[in-house]
């Protein structure tokens, strides 16, 4: 096998023995990346986050919850805000979830994904 061998058209490498792992946008070695500060960092979310909507208990009134985030009390209810905020209602943080007001698993999803956070949507 030849050990100069390019990557397909199109394919990204990711990993070099020569300098370990590599930036998927610049292809610099993640030491030396710079468009890595450009980019969010990823959560440290603890297990699986899922989305879900949500009426029992609330007069058939749809709430979207976030769920199995794993994060502090501070941490979560700053993030809790922010969602809030971009969804353009309200809600609240209770036993480790947020509650968000109405329909909106779409947007939260988004804004998750766009902060480094992998959500599932939950339920129907």
């Amino acid at each position: 096998m030849n050990s100069n061998r390019l990557p397909p058209s199109g394919a990204r490498l990711v990993y070099s023995t020569a300098s370990g792992r590599l930036c998927p946008d610049c292809g610099q070695p993640k030491g030396t990346c710079r468009c890595g500060a450009r980019r969010p960092a990823a959560s440290t979310v603890a297990g699986p986050v899922r989305v879900a909507r949500e009426t029992q208990g609330r007069g058939g009134k749809a709430v979207s919850v976030v769920s199995g985030l794993g994060l502090a009390a501070a941490e979560l209810e700053a993030l809790a805000r922010e969602l809030k905020q971009r969804c353009g209602s309200g809600g609240r943080v209770i036993d480790g979830r947020i509650e968000i007001q109405g329909e909106h698993r779409d947007a939260l999803l988004a804004e998750l994904g766009r902060r480094g956070i992998v959500a599932k949507r939950a339920g129907g």
